[in-house]
């Protein structure tokens, strides 16, 4: 138990540059402190006590802002960051190495006894206000970005976005942790499909005045020819 602990303050200074002092980390870290607490409820619901496991997990969130359910299973080196606001399920598993932002939801999505949330593989980092809903498989090195909302399996070392989620693919090098799951390429697809539209309505009007001009040296006149031209860059830029 007490190397257990030893990992728990030493991943905090591996993850949280702000950590100055082990003193600290033990007195203000309410993420280690929401571990603290739930291993002792985890190892009570293990035992048979479920309402003794729950009413210590009811006073660690209370006392912390994060709300684990004692029936989760978390592995080593596991860190919330900030933690006010996470929530995980009564059957999560998350592996060793994992990190979880504030706001971070792991749940589930039916009333069925069973199985009914996520499971993290190790080393998955997921954004703050994320949600992970059902009985969902992270791969191993996933990252999760900030208010994602994700639903289907993520494979190992891919990066998922948006609402619903979808898996982009990440232009980082180095496979080093990346605060708050930030991705390389994370454009809104929304976006892009409009900007490829104004850029190929803008290229229609440039080949009609190509061929409306054409057709004026040749001698012939176009009843209506003359109309507002599309901005292109005055779109892009709206968009953007």
């Amino acid at each position: 138990m007490f190397e257990r602990i030893q990992e728990d303050i030493a991943v905090v200074f591996d993850r949280d540059p702000a950590a100055r002092s082990r003193w600290e980390v033990v007195t203000c870290y309410p993420g280690f402190h929401a571990l603290l607490a739930h291993r002792l409820s985890h190892g009570l619901w293990m035992g048979g006590f479920k309402w003794m496991a729950r009413w210590v997990s009811h006073w660690a969130r209370w006392l912390t802002g994060i709300e684990i359910h004692p029936g989760a299973r978390i592995g080593r080196r596991f860190f919330i960051d900030h933690g006010m606001g996470v929530v995980i399920g009564e059957t999560a598993e998350i592996g060793d190495d994992c990190t979880v932002y504030h706001g971070v939801t792991l749940g589930g999505t039916t009333w069925n006894k069973g199985k009914r949330h996520p499971t993290l593989k190790n080393g998955v980092v997921i954004g703050a206000g994320a949600k992970v809903l059902g009985p969902i498989v992270i791969g191993a090195q996933a990252k999760i970005g900030s208010n994602a909302v994700v639903v289907k399996d993520v494979p190992d070392q891919a990066t998922a976005i948006g609402i619903p989620a979808r898996i982009v693919e990440s232009q980082e090098s180095g496979g080093g942790f990346a605060a708050y799951a930030v991705s390389c390429d994370a454009n809104d697809p929304v976006a892009r499909a409009m900007h490829a539209l104004i850029n190929h309505s803008a290229e229609t009007d440039q080949r009609i005045d190509q061929i409306l001009a054409e057709l004026k040296r040749l001698g012939l006149q176009i009843e209506g020819a003359e109309q507002s031209k599309l901005d292109a860059g005055s779109l892009n830029r709206i968009v953007d």
